[in-house]
């Protein structure tokens, strides 16, 4: 399925057949071709069958070091690494944030935030790109870690003006990843491509509308004190930002039920371990749109 987070649009997540051009650790079956003994030999062979299944039964699972291949389990583990380096990265960028704030000085930076957010875009475009030849886990720690300062930036300057707000998205974000993770897992949601064309147009409209609401501010067109700009017009009392926002959280939690079935798809097509990482990235390219997301429509309400 083509139409989702650019980070499956590989051929690992999408081609059935993709795993066959890899290498396994596990030799193929071989049978006897002779059958002019075949009976003779028999015996031998059924005990040596059930021996060899007594001992599969009995020795531990193979998991992705021993067949090389991407697991379910290696993609959360990864996943979890590199949420561990988010963090560790946006302490900082909390931290550098919040420093020039004095008595006399109420203007937090912005540094960590732009520095953050353009670095994570150009390694993404990096990663997204160069992946469909070989999985490098370099970018995509540089990736976690520029992604740090940006969450970490944007969660001071948003906590500095609303206080107690961070933990208030963190909370929510954590609500929709475990509640879409439960519903996945049940196999009460699942991704269609119906759904899923439908859920590119709101994508498509949505980022027509961002950037429309960018340049109108840019060039002065919203006034100045509509922080949000579009976001903060009212429809029949509700702020527009609010309505949108709403709908974008759904298209988020969609995206990750698309994240969690392309995972699953890499690993029944038996992509190498190393594709384990591009899962991984592609959920944490999620998650932290819907954080954002959160904390920008938890913003929009208590500024009103």
């Amino acid at each position: 399925m083509a139409l989702n987070n650019p980070a499956f649009n590989n051929p690992a997540f999408q081609d059935p057949k993709a795993g066959q051009a890899y290498p396994t650790n596990t030799p193929p079956p071989a049978f006897g071709t002779q059958t002019q003994v075949a009976a003779a030999q028999q015996q031998g062979v059924d005990a040596a069958a059930n021996a060899q299944l007594e001992g599969a039964f009995a020795a531990p699972p193979a998991g992705a070091i021993e067949t090389g291949r991407m697991t379910v389990e290696d993609t959360v583990w990864k996943t979890v690494g590199l949420f561990a380096i988010m963090l560790v990265t946006a302490v900082v960028g909390w931290i550098w944030t919040l420093a020039p704030v004095t008595p006399t000085n109420l203007n937090p930076s912005i540094a960590p935030w732009l520095i953050g957010g353009l670095g994570g875009f150009v390694l993404a475009m990096v990663v997204i790109f160069t992946s469909r030849k070989k999985v490098r886990a370099a970018p995509i720690f540089a990736y976690a870690a520029f992604q740090g300062l940006f969450v970490g930036g944007i969660s001071a300057f948003f906590e500095f003006i609303y206080p107690g707000i961070v933990m208030q998205a963190t909370l929510a974000t954590l609500a929709v990843v475990g509640v879409t993770l439960a519903l996945f897992a049940s196999g009460k949601v699942r991704a269609s491509k119906k759904a899923t064309k439908i859920f590119m147009i709101a994508m498509i409209g949505y980022l027509v509308f961002s950037l429309l609401n960018l340049i109108l501010m840019w060039t002065n067109v919203i006034p100045a004190d509509l922080a949000f700009g579009l976001h903060s017009q009212k429809i029949f009392g509700i702020p527009l930002g609010l309505i949108i926002g709403v709908l974008v959280v759904i298209m988020a939690a969609y995206s990750l039920v698309l994240d969690f079935d392309n995972v699953q798809q890499g690993v029944r097509n038996g992509a190498p371990r190393q594709f384990a990482w591009l899962g991984a990235f592609g959920i944490m390219v999620t998650v932290i749109w819907l954080y954002v997301e959160i904390l920008r429509i938890l913003a929009i309400a208590r500024s009103n």
